[in-house]
């Protein structure tokens, strides 16, 4: 039996499911959030809940990647500093999922990419003013914020994959330029998701239907990262942003009306 055939689905939504792959590995060597709209796509093709566990190994490939690429760039005292936050988001993300079932996922999934888009935007009118103040992160009110924003990324990433336009507004607003922003969240995201796995695993999300259709998406998410590689110096940076917010916008709706 193949892949397909083991969760129906048809060659279209297949392609939908490799073009999303593909832009798993863009959004991680290139721009980072910019796999909500691969979030959106999986939990419209699979099942909402089931489609959190089949992204899972997929982002994880796309992390190793963008680590290999950018290892060199990463802040570990930021790292630290969000860990336990995001820790604790994950355990209450766990908790939530134990409660809730598909229909409150796929509508909390699209209530989140919303809230995102939001956020985003946010983060794009409040870059300029966040960057003349790399120092902010290290008073109070920096600590703060990154244990708010730490524990709302483990949420979001432990119920809907959509950790990144939270984790990318934190750390634009810390100062980080292009390499050293890409560089702290590869990793930060590449230990998170693999910590994530257990607890996937332990719900139901993970299995081997899931990894065999994993076996079958990973191999997109190649190319995405090599040409998002190619295109990080090269993209016009606020029209793709302007694309994502759009895209994820439409994503949100199509699921809370669904």
């Amino acid at each position: 039996m193949n892949t397909m055939t083991l969760w129906h689905i048809t060659g279209w939504e297949f392609a939908a499911l490799a073009f999303a792959a593909l832009l798993v590995g863009f959004s991680k060597t290139a721009v980072s959030g910019a796999n909500t709209v691969s979030l959106a796509v999986f939990a419209a093709v699979l099942p909402a809940r089931a489609s959190t566990g089949v992204l899972l190994p997929v982002l994880i490939a796309g992390d190793v990647l963008a680590v290999l690429t950018y290892r060199r760039h990463a802040h570990w005292p930021t790292l630290w500093r969000l860990f336990p936050a995001v820790a604790a988001g994950v355990v209450v993300g766990t908790l939530f999922l134990v409660w809730a079932d598909d229909e409150i996922v796929r509508t909390s999934i699209g209530a989140i990419l919303l809230m995102m888009a939001g956020v985003t935007v946010w983060r794009r009118r409040t870059v300029r003013a966040a960057e003349e103040d790399p120092g902010l992160v290290t008073s109070r009110a920096g600590r703060i914020k990154a244990r708010s924003y730490g524990v709302l990324g483990g949420f979001t990433t432990m119920v809907a994959n959509a950790g990144g336009p939270v984790m990318s507004m934190y750390l634009l607003s810390a100062g980080f330029r292009k390499l050293g922003f890409l560089g702290t969240s590869a990793f930060f995201f590449l230990i998170v998701n693999v910590s994530k796995v257990p607890f996937s695993a332990g719900l139901g999300l993970i299995d081997g239907r899931s990894l065999l259709l994993d076996a079958a998406l990973v191999v997109f998410v190649v190319p995405g990262a090599l040409i998002g590689r190619w295109a990080v110096n090269r993209i016009n940076q606020r029209l793709f942003e302007q694309l994502v917010i759009a895209a994820t916008v439409v994503g949100g709706v199509q699921l809370l009306l669904r």
